[in-house]
């Protein structure tokens, strides 16, 4: 089965605006996603789609493949939805974050190897353990429930499940990491938006409301994932401290 790893990249953010061309190290912070992302052996290639032309100039200037989709699209899985329409060669397509340069390339493999192993599921995810009561309760850490064959019930940015007694498993953290069948990315972008997705903002929940059915893999993660200035500032100090 044929594999793409597409990374969606926008200019405009709300909280960290022309994040994917910020430098850090010396290399913007797309650079650092793009090449670590071609260190998956798993995965037959790397594509950037992006609507900015600087961001497509940027990925050509350190040799990276990109394609340029339209700026109407409302989600980065619509701009890997048109990507993809261009490549029936590829099987499964893994929708890489461009604000997570440090992830685990481990972490991608075991998601493209889910979808690879399991005919039933459509697409494929991870989550991590948390520990933290804060981060259960932080909003802007999405938390997923699971069934006993790993299949995701539930995604909420509000604790889950609510402990109206005492709660004996772990809590855990999603990992904004997805890999698709073909059929379930073209399937899931042509259908309209569910209103748990609308309340949430959280379009995986457009897949569980339609049926499709996500396997979630529990991995460690220690990635810095780039949402705020402290992010970026945390991974600069990250890539200096490797320095040193």
């Amino acid at each position: 089965m044929k594999t793409v790893i597409i990374i969606p990249a926008r200019y405009a953010s709300t909280r960290l605006n022309a994040k994917p061309l910020i430098k850090v190290g010396g290399k913007p912070v797309i650079q650092w996603v793009y090449e670590q992302a071609k260190t998956v052996t798993a995965a037959d290639e790397v594509i950037v789609a992006t609507d900015n032309q600087e961001i497509f100039d940027t990925v050509k200037s350190f040799g990276g493949e990109v394609e340029m989709t339209s700026a109407e699209h409302k989600s980065g899985t619509d701009r890997i939805a048109e990507v993809i329409s261009r490549h029936p060669e590829y099987d499964l397509i893994v929708n890489l974050q461009g604000d997570e340069p440090l992830i685990s390339t481990q972490n991608i493999t075991t998601a493209i190897e889910l979808l690879k192993n399991d005919s039933q599921a459509d697409i494929a995810t991870l989550v991590k353990i948390v520990k933290d009561k804060d981060e259960i309760e932080n909003p802007n850490l999405v938390k997923c429930i699971f069934d006993k064959n790993n299949y995701a019930i539930y995604f909420s940015r509000n604790k889950l499940p609510y402990e109206r007694t005492d709660y004996e498993d772990n809590f855990y953290g999603h990992i904004g990491l997805y890999c698709y069948t073909k059929n379930a990315l073209l399937t899931m972008t042509k259908l309209p938006q569910a209103n748990i997705e609308k309340a949430e903002s959280l379009e995986q929940l457009r897949a569980i409301y339609n049926g499709l059915k996500i396997k979630v893999a529990v991995v460690e993660s220690n990635a810095i994932g780039i949402d705020t200035k402290e992010d970026l500032q945390a991974f600069e100090n990250y890539i200096n401290s490797k320095k040193s």
